[in-house]
């Protein structure tokens, strides 16, 4: 009986060994079993949502660095400007005593001459301005702009003269290529 029981035993343990073997290779989803091959698909979707994931993570990444990239390009580009234009406000009071000089050298050259030294005044103070980037337009003869122009009046002109700036008010000024003031002008109508 010990001898039979043994055998049985042996014959269940290959048995179960036998069915523990088809249980891990089950291609019937309805047999109970540990892996059937649909979870190898799911497991192929699941890396496959991994390397999408990561594959957004990449794009995150370099969208970041490319903004990055231009915000640190727009601070220096407006660094630059910003180093340019530093003295704007004092050259724009100045453009006031600019007005007068010329007014005063008009003046004196009508009323008999000017002196060479205040000539040179004159002179020393147009240049220092020009050195820091000022620049006076020239309008007289033009077309009228309204970015660069501010008419005044409107006056009758002869055929040619129409649309273009007859008389200059107030002189227009630029700073570093930037208007700072706007010519005041009369226009041809």
């Amino acid at each position: 009986m010990e001898e039979k029981t043994n055998e049985m035993t042996e014959q269940n343990a290959t048995e179960v060994n036998n069915t523990a073997f088809s249980a891990d290779i089950n291609t019937d989803e309805n047999i109970a079993g540990v892996n059937h091959l649909n979870e190898q698909i799911a497991e192929e979707t699941e890396l496959e949502k991994l390397k999408e994931a990561v594959e957004e993570e990449k794009k995150k990444y370099l969208y970041l660095m490319a903004e990055f990239d231009n915000f640190r390009r727009r601070t220096a580009k407006e660094r630059v400007e910003q180093m340019q234009t530093a003295g704007k406000e004092v050259i724009v009071s100045m453009l006031e005593v600019l007005d007068d000089t010329d007014r005063a050298e008009a003046e004196l050259a009508k009323n008999g001459g000017v002196d060479e030294g205040v000539k040179l005044v004159f002179h020393k103070l147009r240049s220092t301005l020009q050195s820091r980037g000022l620049k006076a337009m020239e309008t007289k003869g033009q077309d009228f702009d309204a970015d660069k122009h501010e008419a005044i009046t409107e006056i009758p002109a002869p055929e040619g003269m129409k649309g273009k700036v007859i008389d200059e008010i107030e002189k227009g000024y630029l700073l570093n290529d930037k208007i700072i003031r706007f010519a005041k002008v009369v226009v041809g109508k």
